[in-house]
């Protein structure tokens, strides 16, 4: 669920240094030296604390085996992940959105099966406009969202953080006002109750046949390192891969969440700025859904020995029942049985699913062209100078 802007690479670039300056090339690779260094003395730091860093890790009470947790039957599982892109044209852009839910391995005596990912997509012309992305990554936060809730499965992964979507929406609901006329303006304001419903049952986790889990892959935050005095420099993933054991798994611990100067907790959704026929159901929603989201529980787990660990946010009313839990914790570790993934199967194969639409969009422009150049009947270059994509902007 995370995001960036970037120029989209040269399908199949297998010479990254070609196009820059030999002398450019040489100074990075010789400052390399320098980045290894210091890496190399982190990394001996840690290995030669481990020891002492475990003890101390494991005397706090904080790590129990997923054997402790009991035997529970084997969930079926599916993950979520979503991206857009932007191809900036002389005269409009292309706006392109996409989620895609995709099953993931399915126990032995399963019956359901699917014999495709879901997926939903969004696509326009957009007027030029700076807040395109902003707006149309919550229409892909949404429908990621949507498919999660919607789908027959009993544990439901979702490629990211679990305070990504309130980011995100924050952001979206701030913006649309601005850009009333932008498709995905329209988009997001016509499905906005039904985005926020969905993100409310995700953070609630309340149906006794259905879990939610998030698995942010990049984190800085310290739940734990906080608590134990670990260095500023380390973060809990980092340091939990380099002390659990295959098996283990940190106690839940509630979600660190940002604070003002009184120590109140600051998430907010901006519902004041929604239409007026949508404010008050949506103000309703975020309500609960914000004092969901402060209930977070966040758990870290190692599930074999060639993967580092996961950090794993679900539900209070998951954390709080040991059945529930150990059937999120079973469902990870059928979805971790191959070396080749560095993350439960579904998640792998969504995130490998969705990155392809940054690279087809521009042949959506492509085709969009071609057609265009077949019945227009002025001067042929119209179409291409308009058509041209002077840049590419993707995210996730």
């Amino acid at each position: 669920m995370g995001s960036s802007v970037t120029q989209a690479p040269r399908p199949g670039n297998q010479h990254p240094f070609e196009e820059l300056p030999g002398a450019l090339v040489e100074e990075v690779l010789d400052r390399t030296a320098d980045v290894s260094q210091q890496l190399l003395e982190s990394f001996e730091g840690i290995r030669k604390s481990r020891a002492e860093l475990r003890s101390a890790l494991k005397d706090s009470g904080r790590v129990i085996t997923e054997a402790s947790l009991g035997a529970v039957p084997l969930p079926t599982t599916c993950a979520t992940d979503g991206s857009y892109a932007i191809e900036r044209m002389l005269t409009k852009d292309l706006a392109a959105a996409a989620a895609v839910a995709v099953e993931g391995l399915t126990p032995p005596s399963e019956k359901r099966h699917w014999d495709r990912p879901r997926h939903k997509s969004f696509i326009t012309l957009e007027p030029h406009h700076q807040d395109t992305a902003t707006v149309l990554r919550s229409v892909m936060m949404g429908e990621e969202l949507l498919l999660a809730t919607n789908a027959p499965h009993d544990l439901l992964m979702l490629d990211g953080t679990f305070t990504l979507p309130i980011i995100y929406f924050n952001q979206a609901i701030g913006k649309v006002r601005d850009a009333p006329g932008m498709a995905c303006s329209q988009e997001f304001l016509k499905n906005c109750v039904a985005y926020l419903s969905a993100y409310l049952t995700t953070l609630q986790s309340e149906r006794s046949d259905k879990y939610f889990a998030a698995f942010p892959k990049y984190s800085t935050r310290r739940e734990i390192g906080a608590q134990l005095d670990w260095p500023d420099s380390s973060d809990d993933r980092g340091m939990l891969t380099m002390l659990l054991d295959p098996g283990e798994i940190t106690k839940p611990t509630p979600l660190a969440h940002p604070r003002d100067q009184a120590g109140n907790i600051t998430w907010h959704l901006n519902t004041e700025l929604l239409p007026e026929e949508i404010k008050d159901t949506a103000t309703a929603i975020a309500e609960k859904a914000i004092a969901a989201l402060k209930s977070l529980q966040v758990l870290y787990y190692k599930p074999q020995s060639w993967l580092p660990a996961l950090r794993v946010e679900v539900a209070e009313s998951v954390t709080t029942n040991q059945h529930r839990l150990a059937t999120v914790v079973q469902g990870i570790k059928h979805q971790t049985s191959t070396p080749s993934m560095l993350e439960p199967y579904p998640i792998y194969l969504a995130d490998r699913t969705v990155k392809n639409l940054a690279r087809a969009v521009p042949a959506f422009r492509q085709a969009a062209t071609q057609r265009i150049s077949e019945e227009y009947n002025g001067n042929i270059e119209d179409v291409f100078f308009a058509m041209h994509g002077y840049r590419s902007e993707t995210g996730r």
